[in-house]
């Protein structure tokens, strides 16, 4: 019988925060006489909040009551309240998540939002959400084509490459369509300092037509580079958002260039030069005359809603059934990913160890794997990921050597990489929901 999880996505953007609500349907789709394979079966957009300029109390901090607000009147507008919530996704993107107080603010709204809504930043986590959300992953996957997916929003574009339909890389580069503001005399009111070097001028200017056309190809020029149909020069790596991956090591020269967020509704709309008191309408101009749209495009199935979309109806994933735990208090938020047994013990806080596992593992395989981890792992509790089938079989293992009163936790069919953080969820059925994330916040 199938079960229904309702979740929540909200994406504090540089310019929009938007909600969504949405269901997720999750269904056995193994046979009577085999292990229980739980899967996310359909996925369903309830509700869609109106699309609201992200609150801030000066361009250095996020307005967190006024977020907060935005959540709670978006909450009745959709008719539920908190504890209805299953599950679900806060991310905060772009030039937001370099504020000064974005790091409380996102935790104390995943904290008012529900039980497992997970708290969530990082230019690689929002490439995979924006590609989920708009399309070009089930596009990959039913086309058989390689797409290129370029988010461009605010403060920056977000990347994935996909290729049948799957995201193999992702990059980011700081262009978006509000690195430059206006007043309502079209003077400058806000400069991004990812510009320095790039734009010559100063807050009360009043820029001319070539200048903000210039601007705007030099923009372009740095999306093209990433694409491969530019030679990339110094450019790239300036405006490069360190903290990502570099999809443009990667990308063929026939991938379909697909685009979603803001900057992307104003490609193929000719929207007046201040009509959103930014350099966004003149950036999707220039990006319809470059060399990105000259081959194969799309514009995503959701364009400014794509990263909102990916964290309401992507950002949750099931684990495999054959899972173990005891003693365990869900939901479990923020675990450390680690490869390395020993990486554990230099950790503040309880880590989980990723390990690729042994597909029909033998039973001494599997002894010695846990008198290994017993033996080596730090006076903490034992939590374990793996990709093979073999957690139900390890964790009974482990439990066997271990006192009664510890904590064991052992998933499989997920695949961690260090660095990255894992929450999950209580249990639903014979599975576990889990997030998979990077929470990197810096100015």
């Amino acid at each position: 019988m199938a079960e229904i999880l309702r979740s929540v996505g909200l994406d504090i953007g540089t310019t929009s925060t938007q909600m969504i609500l949405s269901e997720l349907t999750i269904e056995n789709r193994a046979s009577a006489f085999s292990v229980p394979e739980m899967q996310i079966s359909q996925r369903k957009v309830l509700f869609k909040s109106p699309i609201y300029f992200t609150p801030l109390l000066h361009d250095e901090l996020v307005d967190g009551e006024g977020i907060r607000h935005l959540l709670c009147q978006a909450y009745a507008q959709a008719g539920i309240h908190r504890q209805q919530v299953d599950t679900g996704a806060i991310i905060i993107t772009g030039e937001t998540s370099r504020k000064e107080n974005a790091a409380t603010v996102l935790q104390n709204i995943s904290d008012f939002a529900g039980d497992f809504v997970v708290a969530t930043a990082g230019p690689d986590l929002e490439s995979v959400l924006a590609a989920k959300g708009g399309g070009a992953v089930d596009y990959s996957a039913d086309t058989g084509q390689t797409v290129l997916h370029m988010d461009i929003g605010g403060g920056t574009s977000n990347l994935a490459l996909v290729e049948d339909g799957h995201i193999t890389a992702t990059g980011c580069l700081n262009v978006g369509g509000r690195l430059l503001k206006f007043d309502e005399a079209n003077r400058i009111s806000y400069i991004s300092p990812v510009l320095s070097g790039i734009f010559d001028a100063k807050i009360g200017d009043c820029p001319s037509p070539a200048q903000l056309d210039s601007l705007a190809n030099t923009l372009v020029s740095a999306l093209e580079m990433a694409a491969g149909l530019q030679e990339r020069t110094a450019l790239l790596e300036q405006l490069w958002t360190k903290e990502s991956g570099q999809v443009w090591a990667s990308v063929p020269k026939n991938a379909v260039i697909s685009f979603s967020g803001g900057v992307a509704d104003c490609i193929e709309s000719n929207h007046p030069d201040f009509a959103f008191g930014d350099i966004g309408p003149r950036l999707g101009r220039a990006i319809r005359q470059s060399r990105l749209c000259q081959g194969a495009y799309r514009l995503g199935n959701e364009t400014i809603r794509a990263t909102v979309i990916g964290a309401g109806c992507h950002a949750a994933q099931l684990s495999g059934s054959t899972v173990f735990y005891q003693n365990v208090s869900f939901p479990l938020k923020n675990l450390p990913v680690v490869t390395d047994i020993s990486a554990l013990s230099t950790l503040d806080s309880p880590g989980v160890l990723a390990l690729p596992g042994t597909g029909a593992a033998h039973y001494h395989q599997i002894t010695a794997l846990a008198d290994e981890i017993v033996q080596n792992w730090p006076a903490q509790p034992i939590y374990l990921a793996m990709e093979a089938d073999m957690a139900k079989a390890l964790g009974h293992a482990l439990a066997l050597r271990i006192y009664k009163d510890r904590p064991v936790l052992c998933i499989d069919r997920v695949r961690l990489t260090e660095g990255s953080y894992l929450d999950v969820g209580h249990p639903i059925s014979t599975a576990l929901p889990v997030v998979i994330k990077t929470l990197i916040l810096n100015r």
